[in-house]
């Protein structure tokens, strides 16, 4: 017996409201930027070895002690990750025409939850009158997409009827204005309503694999910083940029072909692509890979920065609500995480409600 068909019935974003251009910390962190190349950003990203298609769509950003990154949104005083995954979902509700208790099952997933430890899920299910359990779940920078799987993956099993999926990212409590690494981060929440689709819609064939080869190189440490105390800081080691890079292609190749075939398409099918860009270049770097012409693809990382596991449903949610994706296009998403999982999906674009466009 086949499987009904399942996919997004809605999608919402949420930004914080301060937006923070460079000139902050050239401003703030004058002798961090001097030292720029020195400095955690600095070690990471640099050249790593003979011309290949990283090194080559990395190239043009060596020169920017940002490494590309132009804005980033963080969370400000009256604002908390919580705030912003709240506000995500009950725009990702309203655009599918949809209440809490209309939902079965929620799935949540941040860098880094409200409280360490325990994620959100159960706080936002009671809060929003949902009847079924909130579950937490972890895969970094892959969230999104392992939020997907999972929730279509239930659907379509009949367990339960609809699913709502958020994923969060609080990058800028986690890191330093004096690791530059930070500058390259920022934070915001995605929300989805994953349910039935016409038959052809939705969901039509995923794969993921693991990122184990990254592991040793980003973690979380206790820091301690002056008017700040204690806090969890993400850290990474010296040859993370190297090892990043050699589980990109690699990834990258096995998620996109492995999804396609259990679609039952070729990749040359595809109207358009969705790539999470943690790095100014990763959308370059994956259209040469995958030899996509670049009007296939979507880059936002100018307007919001590295956003984890927020990433690839932003990129969606632009995509779709600038009109680049419409009704019946065949839509790969792809997404990759350190120190946990990569993932791809073919999805056949339905009708599926946005929410507001971020000011």
């Amino acid at each position: 017996m086949k499987n009904p068909s399942v996919g997004l019935q809605s999608l919402a974003v949420a930004f914080p409201e301060t937006v923070r251009t460079n000139d902050y910390f050239r401003e703030r962190c004058p002798d961090v930027v001097a030292q720029a190349e020195q400095k955690s950003l600095g070690k990471i990203w640099r050249n790593h070895g003979p011309p290949d298609a990283f090194n080559e769509a990395m190239a043009p950003f060596l020169g920017d002690v940002f490494r590309g990154t132009v804005e980033r949104r963080v969370l400000g005083p009256r604002e908390s990750i919580y705030t912003l995954e709240k506000a995500a979902v009950d725009r990702a509700l309203e655009a599918a025409g949809l209440k809490g208790e209309d939902v079965d099952l929620l799935l949540a997933t941040s860098l880094l939850p409200r409280a360490h430890g325990i994620g959100d899920a159960a706080n936002l299910a009671g809060e929003l009158g949902i009847r079924g359990p909130g579950w937490n779940f972890e895969s970094a920078c892959s969230g999104s997409f392992v939020g997907l799987q999972m929730a279509a993956g239930m659907v379509a099993s009949g367990q339960y009827r609809r699913a709502l999926v958020i994923a969060a990212c609080s990058y800028s409590q986690g890191t330093s204005e004096r690791d530059n690494l930070g500058w390259t981060c920022g934070d915001g929440a995605a929300a989805y309503v994953v349910g039935p689709q016409p038959e052809g819609f939705g969901v039509l064939g995923a794969h993921s694999v693991h990122t184990a080869d990254t592991c040793g190189h980003m973690w979380y440490e206790p820091a301690q910083e002056d008017g700040r105390g204690w806090y969890l800081r993400l850290t990474a080691g010296p040859e993370a940029g190297k090892a990043l890079k050699a589980a990109s292609e690699t990834s990258l190749r096995a998620c996109v072909q492995g999804a396609a075939e259990k679609a039952g398409v070729s990749v040359r099918d595809i109207d358009f692509f969705v790539f999470n860009t943690p790095l100014a270049w990763y959308v370059p770097f994956c259209a040469r890979v995958l030899e996509v012409p670049l009007e296939k693809t979507i880059n936002t990382y100018d307007r919001y920065a590295n956003t984890g596991p927020v990433l690839m449903p932003t990129n969606l949610f632009h995509a779709a609500h600038a009109g680049r994706i419409k009704k019946g296009d065949l839509v790969m998403l792809y997404t990759i995480g350190s120190v946990s999982s990569a993932g791809a999906a073919v999805v056949r674009w339905g009708d599926v409600g946005l929410g507001p466009a971020p000011a």
